[in-house]
């Protein structure tokens, strides 16, 4: 890795074990339905190649399907700085499952993001405490319910 790389801010992950087989999971994190219940409003498709918006408190913030890998795995860009959201399932039997959110492509420390008009990492660290609760509570529970 080159030092350009490696002052690259990391991807923000989260991980939780749920209480729910990976196909009921999977209906919360590749439908629209799903999606809308523990993050956002949306008009997703799961399609690769498929352009939608997540409707943020900030506005209609527009996304593509880069991956869709049923019950496993999806992929897909998220907004106009370079953010890819990853979502992947783990069955891990006994109707439990593992479901691990990275959000990627956060550029540089001192990047400022337009939108936003901040720091990259003032933006990171404070999307880092949001995905805690949203998956740690908001997720599991809809997954779970």
């Amino acid at each position: 890795m080159d030092q350009t790389e490696r002052n690259k801010l990391e991807d923000v992950k989260q991980t939780v074990v749920v209480e729910a087989p990976i196909e009921k999971v999977w209906a919360k994190v590749a439908t629209a339905e799903g999606i809308a219940e523990w993050f956002m409003p949306n008009d997703f498709v799961p399609e690769e190649g498929h352009e939608f918006h997540l409707r943020s408190p900030f506005g209609p913030s527009p996304c593509k399907v880069l991956a869709v890998e049923p019950p496993t795995r999806l992929k897909f860009s998220w907004d106009t700085d370079g953010w890819i959201i990853t979502f992947e399932l783990s069955d891990l039997g006994e109707g439990r499952t593992e479901f691990t959110l990275t959000h990627g492509g956060w550029g540089y420390p001192d990047d400022v993001l337009p939108k936003a008009n901040e720091q990259a990492s003032v933006v990171r660290e404070r999307m880092g405490q949001g995905w805690v609760a949203i998956v740690g509570e908001r997720f599991k529970k809809a997954a779970e319910a």
